[in-house]
C-alpha cells in the first residue's frame, strides 16, 4: 500500500504560479503510476495530469496543456505539479492519486490510492 500527502496549495492571482507536491510512503513508489486530479464545487472529479512509473510518459488534460507540468522523483518518493499561468477556472481541490498498474489512465476510478487534497484558489 501507499499513503499520499499533498502540499503546496494556496491562493494566487490569475497569471501566477503554484507548485503542488505529493509525498508517498512506502518503498515501492516506483511501482505506481501517479496522477493529479481536481474537483471544483458542484463538479465531478476530473483528470489533470498523469505520469508513468518511470516518468517517461506524461499526459495532460487539454485545459492545462502547456501550462502545467507533472514530474516525479522516485528516489524521493514525490510527484509534483508545476502550475503556471493559472486561471480562475483552475480553482479546485487538487488530489494526488496512485495506481499499481503498468498502464496509467485518466479515469479517477482506476486509481486505488488518494491523498486528502489541497485547495488551490485563483483570484481574478
Amino acid at each position: 500500500q501507499v499513503q499520499l500527502v499533498e502540499s503546496g496549495g494556496g491562493l494566487v492571482q490569475a497569471g501566477g504560479s503554484l507548485r503542488l507536491s505529493c509525498a508517498a510512503s512506502g518503498r515501492t513508489f516506483s511501482s505506481y503510476g501517479m496522477g493529479w486530479f481536481r474537483q471544483a464545487p458542484g463538479k465531478q472529479r476530473e483528470f489533470v495530469a498523469v505520469i508513468s512509473r518511470s516518468g517517461g510518459s506524461t499526459y495532460y488534460a487539454d485545459s492545462v496543456k502547456g501550462r502545467f507540468t507533472i514530474s516525479r522523483d522516485n528516489a524521493k518518493n514525490t510527484v509534483n505539479l508545476q502550475m503556471n499561468s493559472l486561471k480562475p477556472e483552475d480553482t479546485a481541490v487538487y488530489y494526488c492519486a496512485a495506481r499499481l498498474k503498468i498502464v496509467v489512465t485518466i479515469t479517477p476510478a482506476d486509481y486505488g490510492y488518494w491523498g486528502q487534497g489541497t485547495q488551490v484558489t485563483v483570484s481574478s
